[in-house]
Formats: C-alpha cells, sequence, structure tokens
C-alpha cells in the first residue's frame, strides 16, 4: 500500500503533463482588425517560458488623408482550456506616428494640416485560440488601448480593439 500511493500520484501527474497544451515556440501572421485605424498588423509571438510569450505587432498606413505606423508589445500569460483551446491576456503598450494630408482651403484660403506626430499608449490584451494540429493558430482578442503621450486625439482615446489573428507557427 505504501508503494501504491506514489505510484499512483507519478501517474497521474504523468498523465496531467502529457495532456497539457503544447505552446509553439514562434508564431508570424496577421492581426486582422479595427486597430483604430490601422486595419491588418503583422503579428509575431515568440514563447519566453511554458506559459508566458511576447506578442509583438506592426500596423501602417498609407492613404489619401494620412500616412501612419503603429508598434505594440505585449507580455502575455498563456492559459490552457480544454482539448486545442487555450485563453490568454497580457499587458503592455506601443507607440506611433501619423501625418495627415493638407485638406484644401475654402473660399481661396491656403491649405490647412490637421496636426498629427508621434503617439505613445498603454494596452492590455485577453483572447481566446484554437491551436490545429497542422501549424495554424486562430485567436480572437481584445485589446483596449489607452493614449498616453503625444499625438491628441491619440490620447485622448481608449480605444477597444478586436481582432481575427491567423498566425503558422514554428
Amino acid at each position: 500500500m505504501k508503494i501504491f500511493n506514489p505510484v499512483l500520484l507519478l501517474t497521474c501527474l504523468f498523465t496531467i503533463t502529457i495532456s497539457a497544451q503544447e505552446i509553439s515556440d514562434n508564431a508570424l501572421g496577421l492581426r486582422l482588425g479595427d486597430s483604430d485605424g490601422f486595419g491588418a498588423e503583422i503579428s509575431y509571438q515568440r514563447l519566453l517560458s511554458r506559459y508566458h510569450r511576447l506578442e509583438l505587432n506592426l500596423g501602417w498606413r498609407d492613404s489619401r488623408e494620412f500616412d501612419a505606423f503603429k508598434v505594440s508589445a505585449l507580455y502575455e500569460w498563456v492559459r490552457h482550456i480544454d482539448g486545442n483551446f487555450n485563453w490568454y491576456y497580457g499587458a503592455g503598450g506601443g507607440f506611433g506616428s501619423v501625418s495627415f494630408e493638407p485638406v484644401p482651403g475654402s473660399g481661396g484660403n491656403e491649405p490647412f494640416t490637421p496636426d498629427g506626430g508621434f503617439f505613445v499608449f498603454a494596452a492590455g490584451n485577453v483572447g481566446i485560440e484554437y491551436n490545429f494540429d497542422i501549424p495554424l493558430l486562430l485567436s480572437l482578442d481584445l485589446r483596449p488601448e489607452l493614449g498616453i503621450l503625444g499625438y491628441n486625439d491619440f490620447t485622448d482615446n481608449f480605444d477597444f480593439d478586436i481582432a481575427l489573428g491567423i498566425r503558422y507557427q514554428f
């Protein structure tokens, strides 16, 4: 009986370890959302430890009205739900820059160029992901962003960015 208890305990721990979801070392893809006007972002995830990872995103926009870029970095905690499902949460921040095209003046006035410039923001992240048996990872997340410094239209905003992530794992 004395030997049976440790063997039973080790068997249970071994079974739990085998059924735990493995997180890929790297994932590269797109994060498709509204992203405060930036649209799609290139997204990279790097595993730091068993249940922690770093997510880096780069969004840019080149249009008739404005040119802009935004970089974000988030430290994430990943938790297993069931099967191939995980949920995650994290915190971080980022920076960016926006420049607007001149707006034609009315009645012969000079063109008006809206203010733009550099901005800094804090961000959080919470989401759910599905890890396919092939090297594909799909996620749906919510990233609230709070402007801290810089360009006034961004620093005065609290933005809820919801996005679908499609990433290749390697």
